[in-house]
C-alpha cells in the first residue's frame, strides 16, 4: 500500500482525524489548482469546490476500497463537483439578472412603499435576534454582496444569501405586525434603495474632527450630539470645535441657503415622480424633424444627478451594474493571447481582450494602435478611471470617429452637463438629435467577448452566458442621468417663466428616452427599460391631454402604452424566473441566440412557451 492508500485506511478504520488532515495537506494543491482551472480562475468558487470535494473524502473515506489511487479519485470527483458548481453559478447570474429586472419594472409604488415603512422600519429592526439584525445590516445598510456578508458571517456566498433571506422573513413578520402590508420581495428591494442616503458633504471630517477633539476635552462627543438633536442639523454643517468646556458651533449661512435650495428642489423633483406614480407611466409629446426653439443657457447653474438624490428606480439600476458583475470570470492573459493572436490584435480583439481580463493595457494597446476605431472611442469614453480631461478628449474622438452616432453626442453632452457647461451640453444634444443612429455597441460587445471565452476552451453555452451576465453597461447609467439633467433644465426654464424652452427641452428628454424604448432587434430587455424610464419621467412633466404624435395620438395614450408595456415585461419576467433551472446547455444557447437576434423578451417569450406548461 502506498503511503496514502495506509493514510485512508487509518482513517476508516478508526477515525483518525491526524489521518485525514494529512491526506488534506498532501492533495490540496492538488484539488485547488483543479477547481481553480474549472471555475475559470475564480479562486472564491475554486475554494468552496475544493472544502466540498473534501467534505465528501471524510464522509466517503471509509467506504473507499484499500486499492483506489486516491490523487485520480480526487481529481475525478473534483472535476465533477466543479462543472456542477459551474452550472449552478450561471444559473444563479441568469435568476438574480431577471431579478432585477423585475423590480425595474416593479409598478411605480416605490416612494409609497418608503413612506409607509421608513417610520417603522428601524425598530422593527432592533426587535431582530442578533444574527438576522447582523444580517439586514450587512447587506441592505452597509450593501455589501453575498460574498462579502458570507465572509463577515464566516460562511459561504450561498449560506449568506439564505441567512439574509431568513432575516428578512421574520423582518417581514414584524413589520406586518405594525400593519405594514407589502411582500418579502418588496421589502427586499425597497431596502435595496432606501435604506442608506449620502450624507452632505464635509460632514464626515467635520464630525470625525469633533470628535477627536472632543475626546482630549473629555464632553466633545455629548455635546456634538446635543448640539445636533437641539437645532436638527441636516446639511450646511461647516465645523464643530471643541476646547476644554467652551464649545462653539460655525455653520456658514452660504451653505445653510444652498442646501436649503437643494432640499427644496429634491422634494420638487420628489413630488413629480409621486405624481406620475399615481397614474402616469411614459412618454411625452415628441415631434420629429428639426429641433424646434433653441433652448437658453438658464441663469443658474443646473444640478447634477447624484447617486444619493436619484429616483429610486435609477439607483436601482445602478445597482443592477453592480449585481451582474458582482461575480466576475477572468481570463488570464495566456488564455487571450492565441484569440489576439488568431484576430491579428485587430481593435475588437483587443477590447474583447481586456474586458474579459480587465488588464488595462491591452485598452492602452487599443487606443494607441485604433484611437480612430468608433468601438475604440466608445470603451475610451466609458471607462471610469479616465480623468475629466482624458474622458472629454475621447468623448471628442469618438463623435469624429462615429459622425453618424447619436450615442457619443449624447455621452459628451452629459460630460458638459457635469462640467456645467450647459450650452455646449445643448450643442451636443442638438447635434444628437439630428442624427439617425443610434449604437452602444452590446451586441458587437457581447460577441466579441464570447468569441474570446471560448477560444479560451469555454463550452458554448458557458461562454454566452458569462459575456452577457458580466457586460458592463455604463451607458444605460449615462443616459439615465443625461435625461434627468434635461428635466432639471426644463424645470429652470418654468422658474424662469420660459415656458416654451421648458416644453422643448421635455420634448428633447422624451426623444433621448425614445432611443432605447423603441428597441430594435437584439436590444437587452434592461436597456428598454432605461428608454421607458427616461421617457416616462419627461412624460409625467407635460399636458396629458397634449398631442404626441402625428397620428393623433395623446401623451396620455402613449403613458397607457407604455404601462401595458412594462406590465407585460413584468408578467414575462414572473413567468420565466422558475424555469431558468429546467434549461439544457443547448437550451441556453438557443435563449442567447434568440436574444441576441429577435431581443431579450422574444427570448424569453420563446423560455416560457417551451417550459411554462410543464
Amino acid at each position: 500500500m502506498t503511503d496514502s492508500q495506509q493514510l485512508l485506511a487509518e482513517y476508516g478504520a478508526h477515525g483518525s482525524e491526524a489521518a485525514f488532515r494529512e491526506l488534506v495537506a498532501r492533495y490540496i494543491d492538488l484539488v485547488y489548482s483543479t477547481a481553480l482551472r474549472l471555475v475559470g480562475g475564480d479562486t472564491y468558487l475554486a475554494q468552496d469546490v475544493a472544502q466540498t470535494v473534501f467534505i465528501s473524502l471524510a464522509r466517503k473515506g471509509p467506504t473507499l476500497s484499500g486499492k483506489v489511487m486516491l490523487g485520480g479519485w480526487l481529481h475525478q470527483h473534483t472535476y465533477h463537483v466543479a462543472t456542477r458548481a459551474v452550472r449552478n453559478e450561471r444559473r444563479r447570474q441568469m435568476r438574480e439578472r431577471v431579478a432585477v429586472e423585475m423590480n425595474t419594472l416593479q409598478d411605480d409604488s416605490g416612494a409609497t412603499t418608503w413612506r409607509q415603512l421608513a417610520p417603522v422600519l428601524d425598530e422593527a429592526i432592533t426587535q431582530l435576534g442578533e444574527e438576522d439584525r447582523t444580517a439586514i445590516v450587512l447587506r441592505f445598510f452597509e450593501q455589501r454582496d453575498f460574498r462579502s456578508v458570507g465572509e463577515a458571517l464566516g460562511g459561504t456566498p450561498d449560506a449568506a444569501r439564505v441567512r439574509v433571506n431568513r432575516a428578512l422573513e421574520k423582518l417581514h413578520g414584524l413589520l406586518k405586525q405594525r400593519a405594514v402590508a407589502i411582500s418579502v420581495g418588496t421589502l427586499g428591494s425597497a431596502l435595496t434603495v432606501g435604506t442608506v442616503s449620502a450624507a452632505p458633504a464635509g460632514l464626515a471630517t467635520a464630525i470625525a474632527h469633533t470628535a477627536l477633539a472632543g475626546v482630549a476635552a473629555g464632553t466633545g462627543t455629548t455635546l456634538l450630539l446635543k448640539l445636533m438633536t437641539a437645532t436638527k442639523l441636516k446639511f450646511g454643517l461647516a465645523a464643530l470645535v471643541v476646547a476644554g468646556t467652551a464649545t462653539t458651533l460655525l455653520i456658514q449661512h452660504q451653505s445653510n441657503v444652498s442646501a436649503r435650495g437643494e432640499n427644496q428642489s429634491l422634494r420638487h423633483q420628489i413630488a413629480q415622480l409621486q405624481a406620475e406614480n399615481d397614474g402616469l407611466s411614459n412618454q411625452v409629446a415628441s415631434r420629429r424633424g428639426t429641433f424646434v426653439p433653441r433652448l437658453p443657457e438658464p441663469a443658474g447653474p443646473t444640478a447634477v444627478p447624484t447617486n444619493s438624490n436619484l429616483p429610486a428606480e435609477l439607483r436601482q439600476s445602478r445597482n443592477l451594474y453592480a449585481l451582474l458583475t458582482n461575480k466576475t470570470t477572468k481570463l488570464s492573459a495566456a488564455q487571450v493571447e492565441a484569440y489576439l493572436k488568431a484576430n491579428r490584435r485587430n481593435a475588437a480583439s483587443l477590447l474583447a481582450a481586456f474586458r474579459t481580463t480587465e488588464d488595462p493595457a491591452l485598452l492602452q494597446e487599443a487606443m494607441q494602435t485604433y484611437p480612430n476605431d468608433p468601438q475604440v472611442g466608445f470603451e475610451a469614453a466609458i471607462r471610469k478611471e479616465a480623468s475629466p480631461a482624458e474622458r472629454r478628449q475621447w468623448l471628442d474622438i469618438f463623435k469624429q470617429s462615429a459622425p453618424d452616432n447619436a450615442l457619443a453626442n449624447y455621452l459628451s453632452a452629459l460630460d458638459w452637463f457635469k462640467a456645467g457647461q450647459t450650452e455646449q451640453a445643448l450643442q451636443d444634444l442638438r447635434s444628437g438629435e439630428s442624427k439617425p443612429q443610434f449604437q452602444d455597441y452590446s451586441l458587437d460587445r457581447v460577441q466579441a467577448d464570447e468569441e474570446a471565452y471560448r477560444a479560451a476552451n469555454y463550452p458554448v453555452a458557458d461562454a454566452k452566458v458569462v459575456a452577457t451576465a458580466h457586460l458592463l453597461l455604463p451607458q444605460l447609467a449615462q443616459v439615465r442621468d443625461l435625461g434627468r439633467n434635461v428635466l432639471n433644465l426644463a424645470d429652470s426654464y418654468q422658474q424662469a417663466g420660459d415656458e416654451t424652452a421648458r416644453q422643448a427641452a421635455l420634448e428633447m428628454a422624451v426623444r433621448l428616452g425614445r432611443r432605447y424604448s423603441e428597441a430594435g432587434a437584439g436590444e437587452m430587455l434592461i436597456a428598454q427599460l432605461v428608454g421607458i424610464n427616461v421617457e416616462r419621467l419627461a412624460l409625467g412633466a407635460l399636458d396629458p391631454n397634449a398631442a404626441y404624435d402625428a397620428n393623433g395620438q395623446t401623451v396620455q395614450e402613449r403613458l397607457d402604452h407604455l404601462a401595458q408595456q412594462r406590465a407585460a415585461f413584468k408578467q414575462l419576467s414572473q413567468q420565466a424566473n422558475p424555469l431558468w433551472e429546467m434549461m439544457s446547455d443547448q437550451d441556453w444557447i438557443s435563449y442567447h441566440n434568440r436574444s441576441a437576434t429577435f431581443g431579450e423578451g422574444q427570448a424569453m417569450r420563446w423560455l416560457v412557451a417551451k417550459y411554462g406548461q410543464q
